[in-house]
């Protein structure tokens, strides 16, 4: 499978994924998606034979990194690529030398994907935009 994951400065492409794939699939109320975090975030986009399929964000504070609004395209799920564009972005991250953890907020249906990729969930679940939600966290 062709795919290329990258940080980008293409905001519209990454807010057309989140919009299909959090508003219009989840859900989840567009006022609560959109939010000031996402002109000081790093953005990743991934593209599949060049089609836009799956987008993250990334946010510094303090010692931790946090991913997050992380979504692929519902026809790209199960192949692979949700895991290769957080395998991505735990590389980025870590390559920063300054972080010493990473947290993401899990949709509980997906804490197994999480913890296949090394992060162990902590505290109680929570609801988050009508979604059941879990913190996680992976010590660098």
């Amino acid at each position: 499978m062709s795919l290329k994951v990258e940080v980008t400065t293409d905001l519209e492409l990454c807010f057309a994924l989140r919009r299909r794939v959090f508003i219009e699939e989840q859900n989840v109320p567009e006022e609560e998606e959109w939010d000031a975090l996402d002109a000081v975030a790093i953005h990743l986009l991934m593209t599949h034979e060049g089609r836009p399929v799956g987008t993250a964000r990334l946010i510094i504070d303090g010692e931790a990194g946090k991913i997050g609004r992380v979504c692929v395209l519902s026809d790209m799920r199960g192949t692979g690529a949700g895991a290769a564009l957080m395998r991505f972005a735990i590389g980025h991250l870590a390559a920063r030398g300054d972080l010493t953890k990473l947290k993401l907020s899990a949709q509980t249906y997906a804490i197994g994907f999480y913890e296949k990729l090394g992060f162990s969930a902590y505290g109680p679940e929570y609801d988050d935009a009508g979604i059941a939600h879990r913190d996680m966290v992976l010590s660098l």
